[in-house]
């Protein structure tokens, strides 16, 4: 029931967070789907050989994706002080975002729903 004083229980919350550097986008107006497939490619490998990888993949997650890589190897350096050379992509994943529902007007007045789907991509750096 009652674990102590909330002061306690937001200390203890804290001492259990993760300080890896990360960035993270919210609302991406790409399907989870669709950004999983340029995450899965870059998944473990060091960091220039990720953005390697995403400038020349075809698919419009992997110029988002890029920015966002950038953005944590940014935090990395500045906020951690690690050394750019021996980061790698420790985790990165997508999570379903709120969907936009549109009407399509169809023949003989139906009208079809789509689904514009979003999502929150983040990515996890670590040292080697």
């Amino acid at each position: 029931m009652a674990r102590g004083h909330r002061s306690q229980i937001k200390r203890e919350r804290n001492a259990n967070k993760d300080t890896r550097p990360s960035a993270k986008l919210s609302y991406a107006r790409v399907s989870v789907t669709k950004a999983c497939f340029v995450l899965d490619a870059i998944r473990g490998k060091d960091v220039n050989t990720a953005l390697a990888i995403l400038e020349y993949n075809p698919r419009y997650a992997s110029s988002l994706i890029k920015k966002l890589l950038e953005s944590a190897i940014a935090n990395a350096e500045n906020n951690n002080g690690m050394n750019r050379d021996n980061l790698y992509v420790a985790e990165c994943f997508a999570n379903k975002g709120p969907t936009m529902k549109r009407v399509k007007p169809r023949a003989q007045g139906r009208a079809y729903r789509i689904e514009k789907r979003m999502s929150h991509i983040t990515v996890v750096l670590d040292e080697r």
